[in-house]
């Protein structure tokens, strides 16, 4: 049974910095793609942040693009999310999710974690 922990959230003034970590136990994070999603205030739909495949590319979604990347510690099995320039349009629960696969119109995951809450102030 996988299981995901993120930390490292919280509030911060626009422009700010944070760096989330994803704590991955119960399989080897190495061999496997994981995706950082967001849930917005009020919202139902989760929207994929960005994604780090196994020895791939980063690849981020528009919106945060040039601003957040993912890097990975396979010794840790933890992967991260450095969000850099934080807009207030970025306030959500953010969480990871792995292992992820492509399906024909979207991704699908095992396991998620719980998310860690990120407030941007103007």
């Amino acid at each position: 049974q996988g299981q995901l922990v993120e930390s490292g959230g919280g509030l911060v003034q626009s422009g700010g910095s944070l760096r989330l970590s994803c704590v991955v136990s119960g399989f080897m994070l190495d061999v496997h793609s994981l995706a950082w999603y967001r849930q917005a205030p009020g919202k139902a739909d989760e929207d994929l942040v960005c994604i780090t495949s196994s020895g791939g590319p980063v690849t981020c979604s528009d919106s945060v693009k040039g601003r957040f990347t993912v890097s990975r510690d396979n010794a840790k099995n933890t992967a991260y999310l450095q969000m850099n320039d934080l807009k207030p349009d970025d306030t959500g629960v953010y969480f990871c999710a792995a292992p992820l696969w492509a399906t024909a119109t979207s991704y699908e995951y095992d396991y998620r974690g719980r998310g860690t809450q990120v407030t941007v102030s103007p």
